[in-house]
């Protein structure tokens, strides 16, 4: 299958984009192997640099990659400074303890510092920075407008809530670039303290005035209008979407707990089924049209599923050989790469062959 050149008709849905990123993020959860987070990232981003625009959003997959970097270097310093319950016999070095009173009992500040907590810290942080890769991939690769162009009418007003923040990081960054962009053509520094507070004050008048435009368009089309609906229809719609979010919390908890695995995929599909009509039914207040609603078509099939299967095939991997995908640190030794979840982690690369190519003029 040849992926064509991308046109307003055969875009691919946004909630495909989503689908994919999430299902790369589910698989990253599950192992903290830093051989195979790395094949995530690097999946996630050869897909965002085949298939990103030039659209602000588009811009902002390197912000999530430095925001993953300093998650991996706080969480090793805050490992080196509060400790860790670990036993490690590698001693790097010692800290200064700090005294603590009777109350902080447990807390620990400074001491010696090993290389098996520093090894744990490390992985613990890699995973949280390639949770953060994989959404900044989908951030960069589904357009905030289609995606809430798609969304249930029931969730429309939050839907715009969570558009709106999700917008604000890529134009902040598209703005910091077109300053430091007319700075550097005037000749003037980029880089030091002085540089970064000039730049910053224009790029928060820009997101208030931004703000504020979105606000008044919004109004002006009618944004936050409700139908009336019956009483009786909103405490059903109540009851379905509260009884759907319990269900669902509680057949999670069934899944990730060993002992619950019985009733967890039957509570998760109950919950599923009520949070659907839950929504269908809140659908009535909200009256609006759809221009050109996306359609869900094969290529969609297809990304959301490489996510899923990626996602399901890691979730696999990790009961079936726990060791692989979650090296131990005592005694310290170097992780393994199992070859098998590293195969089924490259299925994520199958959206840079089916989805549509930007066009030249969208391309970065």
């Amino acid at each position: 299958m040849r992926a064509p050149l991308a046109r307003r008709g055969n875009a691919l849905h946004a909630g495909a984009w989503w689908l994919w990123a999430l299902g790369l993020a589910a698989a990253a959860s599950r192992t903290t192997n830093p051989l195979l987070l790395g094949l995530i990232a690097a999946v996630a981003g050869y897909v965002v640099a085949a298939r990103r625009t030039s659209a602000p959003w588009a811009r902002s997959y390197g912000a999530f990659l430095k925001l993953g970097l300093f998650v991996i270097g706080l969480r090793v310093l805050f490992s080196a400074l509060l400790g860790s319950p670990l036993p490690g016999t590698h001693v790097l070095f010692t800290l200064p303890e700090v005294p603590l009173p009777d109350w902080a009992q447990g807390v620990r500040l400074g001491g010696r510092v090993t290389a098996e907590q520093l090894v744990f810290a490390f992985y613990d942080g890699a995973r949280l920075a390639v949770l953060l890769a994989c959404v900044g991939a989908a951030n960069a690769l589904a357009g905030p407008a289609r995606l809430l162009k798609s969304l249930p009418a029931a969730l429309y007003e939050a839907g715009v809530a969570v558009v709106v923040a999700m917008t604000f990081a890529p134009n902040m960054v598209a703005d910091v670039a077109r300053l430091r962009t007319a700075r550097r053509l005037r000749g003037r520094p980029t880089g030091g303290v002085r540089a970064v507070l000039q730049i910053g004050l224009p790029v928060l008048e820009g997101a208030l005035e931004r703000s504020v435009a979105v606000a008044a368009s919004m109004d002006a089309r009618g944004y936050g209008r409700t139908a009336g609906v019956p009483a009786a229809v909103r405490r059903t719609t109540a009851c379905l979407t509260l009884g759907g979010l319990l269900g669902m919390c509680a057949g999670t908890y069934g899944l990730l707990a060993a002992e619950g695995a019985a009733y967890g995929v039957p509570a998760l599909l109950a919950g599923l089924a009520l949070a659907v009509a839950g929504l269908r039914l809140g659908g009535r207040r909200s009256v609006r049209t759809r221009y050109r609603p996306d359609r869900w078509g094969v290529r969609a099939w297809l990304v959301a599923g490489s996510g899923a299967a990626v996602a399901v095939l890691l979730a696999y991997a990790a009961g079936a050989d726990p060791q692989a995908l979650r090296p131990g640190v005592i005694p310290l030794a170097a992780p393994e790469f199992p070859p098998g979840p590293a195969a089924a982690v490259l299925i994520g690369l199958l959206p840079a062959f089916v989805a549509p190519v930007p066009s030249e003029e969208s391309s970065p």
